[in-house]
């Protein structure tokens, strides 16, 4: 990685506050074994395969906060691009367009500018991350029946992140030489999800063609 894309995926250039594993935990050894894999060059097909005799709920959330962190990077990367002005509506090309809807503001499906929706979802994510009753932090807690539910309202809200970058903001990645690091992560996204069946298929169309290039 060069220098320039060094200081661009910096820790101070995340969008959000990365949520953190606690050494010693349960779920912090997960996580290891999952960057071990990645680090190791260990195909991405097998690397998001269930670890023998570990439980999914602990490898999806590992997954899910892992995910949050480096998507928060990868928009804040191209951040100072997408604005009000050059995105007023959260899209993915003419034919998707998002809309928020939240339990407290927008309880009705609403259209936002992308760095509005952005920081709305940004917000929100971190909320279920950090909520002990959803993502149980303590070995031995469970998880509530709702978790895989609300993890794919996670991961599925994600997804439209990459397709707006992508779709919007291409030029902007490959500018920057950051095209095969999103590239990569993007990979290890779909087939994570696609593995354990964790987005309905419709939110995946907006990137199929690229999808079909880049995951083989």
């Amino acid at each position: 990685m060069s220098n320039a894309l060094k200081q661009v995926f910096n820790k101070d250039r995340t969008f959000r506050p990365k949520r953190k594993f606690e050494p010693g935990t349960q779920r912090f050894e997960l996580h290891k074994k999952a960057q071990a894999s990645l680090n190791a060059g260990l195909d991405l097909k097998q690397a998001v395969q269930l670890p023998h005799g570990e439980d999914l709920n602990d490898w999806v959330a590992v997954h899910v906060v892992d995910f949050f962190n480096r998507i928060n990077l990868i928009y804040g990367t191209i951040s100072d691009s997408c604005t009000d002005q050059t995105c007023p509506v959260m899209s993915g090309g003419p034919k998707y367009e998002y809309r928020w809807q939240d339990e407290h503001k927008y309880k009705k499906p609403t259209a936002l500018s992308a760095p509005k929706y952005m920081s709305l979802l940004m917000d929100w994510i971190e909320v279920q991350i950090n909520n002990e009753n959803i993502f149980p932090t303590n070995v031995g807690t469970p998880f509530p029946k709702t978790f895989m539910q609300v993890a794919k309202k996670i991961l599925s809200r994600l997804f439209r992140v990459f397709v707006h970058v992508y779709i919007h903001h291409f030029d902007r990645l490959s500018q920057m030489g950051a095209e095969a690091h999103v590239n990569t992560c993007y990979k290890h996204f779909y087939y994570f999800v696609t593995e354990f069946n964790l987005t309905d298929h419709k939110e995946l169309e907006p990137l199929k063609e690229m999808t079909s290039k880049v995951c083989h």
